[in-house]
């Protein structure tokens, strides 16, 4: 299986994890409240990562980022580290403001219209790619068109119009973008799983100060929803967001994007399944649009499949 393809379903495992999470967060937020939830939570797949960084240290190649410190120079180590630290920080930061947006957002606008407006990261990472020299394949920009059609066509259940709350669900899509991009930038440079791990203790950390200063979380809430707190921590989380930071170093950030938004569709899905709730015939059309949009994104262009054939 080559790196690209590898990427691609790795990225779409994380769509279907994130999508099916949806049932968790739920229902985890009938007992807790939302910091508190996503700071637990956060806190939880930094911890489920550890196991993995031990099991994995002194297995990697001594060639590419995952090369172990003792078979390089002490500049070069300390430089890794540093790379490390940072990407985690970065990425944790975003992840923390992006989160904290779509949760501030949520209480003055409809689910529906937050899911569609969240999703427009689909379209803001290859126009922010620009601004940072990516170059954007043309038949990208009608997937992406197609993918926004099946996002609303998916989410959004009434007249469309901007509100307090969509506004601050749009800078919560412009924080995802923000950190689909640090991930393409510091992913190819560093540990992967290591940058997830420390991600994850950034974010849940950041998160306890409102935690505490604006929520009341109580003990025997947080233990009366242990399964939907794990089920979100190690799954979404530890293994959901390290999958995205690994399979992102032989994907193209935009494709990852769209797989990525896949979510909402797989969140459909979970919901018709576990929850019994049922799909409009609009809806269905939506999931359609998407994975049409994802399989022509896939589709190689004439410059690539010359490429192939002279190889």
């Amino acid at each position: 299986m080559n790196k690209k393809l590898r990427g691609n379903l790795m990225l779409l495992l994380t769509a279907f994890i994130w999508g099916s999470a949806f049932v968790a967060q739920r229902s985890g937020m009938d007992y807790i409240e939302p910091f508190t939830f996503n700071g637990l939570r956060s806190l939880i797949g930094g911890v489920a990562l550890l196991p993995v960084i031990l099991f994995m240290k002194g297995k990697s190649s001594p060639e590419g980022p995952e090369a172990s410190e003792q078979e390089l120079s002490q500049d070069e180590a300390r430089a890794r580290r540093k790379t490390l630290i940072l990407g985690g920080v970065s990425c944790g930061i975003v992840l923390f403001i992006a989160s904290s947006l779509q949760q501030a957002g949520l209480a003055y606008t409809t689910a529906g219209k937050a899911g569609f407006i969240t999703a427009l990261y689909i379209v803001l990472v290859p126009i922010m790619g620009i601004f940072i020299g990516k170059k954007i394949k043309p038949i990208l920009w009608l997937c992406v068109g197609m993918a926004v059609v099946g996002l609303y066509l998916l989410c959004v259940k009434e007249g469309f119009s901007l509100s307090k709350g969509d506004f601050l669900v749009l800078l919560c899509a412009l924080g995802f973008t923000i950190h689909i991009l640090v991930i393409d930038y510091f992913s190819p440079k560093t540990d992967g799983v290591k940058m997830s791990c420390i991600q994850f203790f950034v974010c849940g950390a950041i998160s306890l100060v409102p935690m505490f200063t604006m929520e009341t979380p109580v003990l025997s809430n947080i233990l009366t929803c242990w399964l939907p707190l794990l089920y979100a921590g190690v799954l979404s989380c530890g293994v959901g967001y390290t999958l995205q930071i690994v399979a992102q170093k032989d994907t193209n950030p935009t494709i990852a994007a769209m797989l990525m938004s896949l979510e909402s569709v797989f969140a459909v899905i979970s919901g018709a399944i576990i929850l019994h709730e049922q799909m409009a015939l609009r809806e269905i059309l939506g999931c359609a649009i998407m994975f049409a949009a994802i399989i022509i994104a896939q589709l190689p262009s004439k410059e690539e499949r010359l490429a192939a054939k002279e190889h």
